[in-house]
């Protein structure tokens, strides 16, 4: 059973699909819109009918919003008795890597999964079926549309205002696919649309926006440019890429990695201390994964895959990460190694990193020397420090001005075992460190990736 406080906030996403279908006399563009409109209208009387039905996933519980009918609940019902009717025994987030040992689960945010339906019998005597024929020419476009609406709410808000915030919500993303789907029609073609989640910074939260599907984001930048006007975000980074989609806490990554597993530490104690962050997801690449065993020599190319996550999840690029090989033909192609160097085991440092970055993916880096333990980072991204033979990435650093106290937020990719967050914390893998981490007498070339421009 789950037990939720206060101030516990609950994400009621339902998910369905509706039919579009309309018969057209002729294929001209004009014809096709209006045909295309009294479709959707059609669609809209459907969402607002008696026969609209939300069925609360592991639950009995549903719902007829627009009949005020409820079945396993009443309309008055807070949402945490819904939470209390679901069963909690999913294995935690973390992917399908993640071992039976589990953390503290975090009950901050809780996903109650909601399906669309449309109720097609109806009460009464049945009548007896007649068939008609007719014979015309005729065009017939037929589309699935997928509704996928998501509203924030607290645990002592009632059902019923929930479904009154999904049933709005329904209704406008309709019309929003009808805007796309006219928007984007070239002749008499047309593309279908696909609504996407994205989590803005506060106060703006959840939003969710509507893109025609299968129309890369470089063809986007013009909608994207709107919105970012339209929620007054800065035009300096992507918040609207695919990439950028909202992870909900109730699904697993398919890639079995360990997405940001510094969000399970607390922050250190510093008498005035500031601290400074990555921003943003990135995905905990270490010795021993994708079947490779580079234990003693790989630490480098697995803060390089680490940081290159970071710009892929981030929408930044849409490479995949690559793979010890693909690093070592990138330098090779910039003529940094000669060709026997590929399928080596051979290991790299912080300049290697850089020059990879920046023939792969285009990001450019600043390559400072220092000693650690005598310089602040200002961190909004990820660093790599490489000196000797070791590499660690570099997450955060925690700085106190009065006193000079300073910890650095380290992920440290010569972790061997499996994707068990509790062990990857507790034994300090991801952990923070003071200066004595660092080798007092060693100089580090510090490998600081700069963020692009870009939306």
């Amino acid at each position: 059973m789950v037990v939720a406080d206060p101030t516990t906030l609950i994400i009621f996403r339902v998910k369905g699909s509706l039919e579009l279908r309309c018969q057209l006399d002729s294929t001209e563009a004009s014809h096709i819109q209006k045909v295309l409109s009294r479709t959707f209208e059609s669609l809209h009387a459907q969402m607002k009918s008696e026969s609209c039905v939300f069925t609360v996933c592991n639950t009995p519980v549903i719902i007829w919003p627009n009949k005020d009918v409820f079945e396993g609940i009443t309309p008055d019902s807070p949402c945490e008795d819904v939470l209390q009717r679901i069963q909690s025994d999913d294995p935690e987030n973390g992917g399908k890597r993640a071992t039976k040992k589990k953390g503290k689960k975090d009950l901050s945010v809780n996903v109650i999964s909601l399906r669309l339906m449309m109720e097609v019998t109806k009460p009464g005597p049945l009548s007896a079926p007649v068939i008609s024929k007719t014979v015309q020419k005729s065009h017939f476009l037929s589309a699935t549309l997928p509704l996928d609406c998501a509203v924030r709410t607290h645990c002592k808000d009632t059902i019923k205002d929930v479904c009154d915030q999904l049933l709005e919500a329904l209704t406008q993303q309709l019309c929003e696919m009808e805007k796309v789907m006219l928007q984007h029609m070239k002749g008499s073609t047309l593309l279908t649309a696909e609504p996407l989640h994205f989590l803005l910074p506060e106060p703006k939260g959840l939003v969710t926006v509507v893109f025609p599907a299968g129309v890369p984001d470089k063809e986007l930048e013009a909608q994207r440019r709107e919105l970012h006007q339209r929620f007054e975000l800065p035009d300096d980074r992507p918040y609207f890429r695919r990439a950028n989609v909202y992870h909900f806490p109730n699904e697993h990554y398919k890639d079995g990695y360990l997405r940001n597993p510094h969000h399970a530490l607390t922050h250190p104690t510093l008498e005035n201390g500031k601290v400074f962050m990555v921003q943003g997801i990135y995905s905990y690449h270490h010795y021993m994964q994708d079947r490779m065993d580079d234990n003693g020599w790989g630490c480098a190319y697995r803060s390089l895959q680490t940081i290159c996550s970071w710009f892929q999840q981030q929408g930044y690029v849409e490479l995949p990460v690559p793979s010890h090989k693909e690093i070592q033909q990138a330098l090779v192609d910039v003529g940094d190694k000669q060709a026997s160097f590929v399928g080596s085991r051979q290991w790299i440092g912080s300049i290697e990193v850089q020059a990879v970055l920046n023939h792969l993916l285009g990001i450019t880096s600043k390559i400072m020397f220092v000693r650690l333990q005598w310089w602040q980072l200002n961190l909004r991204l990820i660093g790599v420090a490489g000196g000797g033979v070791l590499a660690h990435t570099i997450l955060g650093v925690a700085w106190s001005e009065s006193t000079g106290q300073i910890r650095y937020l380290i992920l440290d990719p010569h972790y061997t075992g499996s994707e068990d967050l509790q062990v990857i914390t507790e034994k300090g893998w991801c952990g923070w460190k003071g200066a004595d981490f660092w080798d007092q007498t060693a100089y580090y070339n510090l490998c600081l990736p700069q963020r692009p421009r870009v939306i």
